[in-house]
């Protein structure tokens, strides 16, 4: 097949179709079948972990898994863009990390327990595989699209990866409700065991579409070197320097590490938190129960981008963004209180409205306090490392006031401090140009 052309609409739509195979993963493993597998699991046999003869919560420890993870990708995702910006072929990499990833959620079929020192290094590889694949996907973006056609292909790819990982979903709710309620535990763990699976081949099998039409590596006569792994490096300590001497864009990053922190650890563990400490009538009410609040988080997810997109037009950036906080520590205090079904849909309904708003409107505030540069793509890597990093300090906090207090309650209500010191220092961010 000749090589398509920048710019032709099969080639952005196959680039797109990547969302399709891989959004799978956060839905299904991230925030909803895998979570309440793994609660089941703890629930049924012990809810500590023993590691070097220490007793560890079964929560604290996925909590600080995901920490690991998060750093490590921290770390290599610099040297990861270097490698993209200098090495022809980076199609390769992207299937290394596809793979990775889903072959992890396939090897999940096996996680138990009793062999957590495998089991949890499988989820570890899964989180890693996905998160580094996107560093090679979205550097395809300027390579397959003109500059007034990434805003509506990258809408499109979201759109793609909503659709794709709703439509698993479904079927995986259904295979699991399918099991009788008064089945033995194993059998309904075994539809969730299932549904791993089903991620992991949906995973890899689609991305092949995307592979069989993005450019399949033209060398671009540069050989891998020290100097081309450390550029990544390099790039982010040219953008603190910058950094530092924009006011704006340095406190504005400032108060997005403490807020980010927070809303991407509640987003990551809220799952977990419905598992444990609410107060489920039946198992099968919990799993069904869990699985529709995802769902109803994505749907709410999508108009709260909306209308927050239009309050910021009228009102400002940052004033949205504070008051986004303020509604983020108001949930923290009632998740802290909540103990029924009905005050989780609601926590999750509301906690769609503002996830939805808070991520799109940083990203946006962001690029809007960028310098007239063209070097974008680094201060974006500097943006998302931040992320990184913020995720990492969030997850572990978490997970040590699990593991000390033995409850979530404690840990969520302790987010509802950094929203606090986050809308505080937004409070610093001069405000005339947002």
């Amino acid at each position: 097949m000749q090589p398509l052309q920048k710019g032709d609409k099969k080639l952005l739509n196959a680039w797109a179709f990547y969302d399709w195979a891989n959004s799978v993963y956060t839905l299904t493993i991230v925030s909803s079948i895998f979570p309440i597998f793994y609660d089941l699991i703890f629930r049924s046999q012990l809810k500590f972990v023993d590691i070097l003869g220490y007793q560890f919560k079964n929560t604290a420890v996925i909590s600080f898994v995901t920490a690991i993870a998060f750093l490590i990708v921290a770390v290599i995702s610099p040297i990861l863009s270097g490698i993209a910006d200098y090495i022809g072929n980076k199609l390769v990499f992207l299937r290394f990390f596809c793979y990775l990833g889903g072959l992890s959620c396939i090897g999940l079929y096996w996680f138990t327990p009793e062999h957590f020192f495998i089991s949890y290094t499988i989820y570890l590889f899964g989180l890693i595989g996905y998160w580094a694949s996107l560093v090679f996907y979205n550097s395809y973006l300027p390579d397959i699209a003109y500059p007034e056609q990434q805003d509506r292909v990258s809408a499109r790819g979201f759109s793609m990866g909503y659709i794709g990982s709703t439509v698993l979903l479904i079927i995986n709710l259904v295979m699991v409700m399918s099991v009788p309620k008064e089945a033995p535990l194993k059998d309904h763990l075994q539809m969730m065991r299932y549904s791993f699976v089903m991620t992991g081949i949906w995973w890899i099998g689609f991305s092949h579409v995307t592979y069989y039409y993005l450019p399949k590596g033209i060398s671009l006569g540069h050989k891998l070197t020290k100097a081309v792994v450390l550029d990544g490096y390099h790039e982010l300590k040219n953008v603190w320097k910058d950094v530092k001497v924009n006011i704006v864009l340095k406190r504005y990053l400032i108060s997005y590490f403490v807020f980010i922190m927070a809303v991407q650890t509640f987003m990551l563990v809220a799952t977990y938190f419905g598992a444990e400490e609410i107060a489920w009538e039946t198992e099968n009410q919990k799993t069904s129960g869990l699985i529709v609040s995802i769902l109803l988080i994505q749907l709410v997810a999508v108009l709260g981008a909306f209308l927050t997109s239009r309050a910021s037009e009228k009102f400002g950036n940052i004033k949205v963004l504070i008051v986004l906080n303020i509604f983020w520590v108001i949930l923290c205090l009632v998740a802290y209180f909540a103990k029924t079904p009905t005050e989780f849909y609601c926590i999750g309904g509301f906690v769609g409205l503002v996830m939805g708003g808070t991520q799109s409107l940083a990203r946006s505030t962001y690029s809007k306090f960028l310098p007239d540069t063209q070097d974008t793509a680094s201060y974006f890597s500097f943006y998302d490392v931040t992320e990184k990093i913020g995720i990492v300090i969030g997850m572990s906090i978490y997970g040590a006031i699990d593991q000390i207090t033995g409850s979530m309650r404690n840990s969520a209500l302790f987010l509802g401090v950094f929203f606090i010191i986050g809308a505080f220092l937004l409070l610093r961010v001069p405000r005339k140009d947002d």
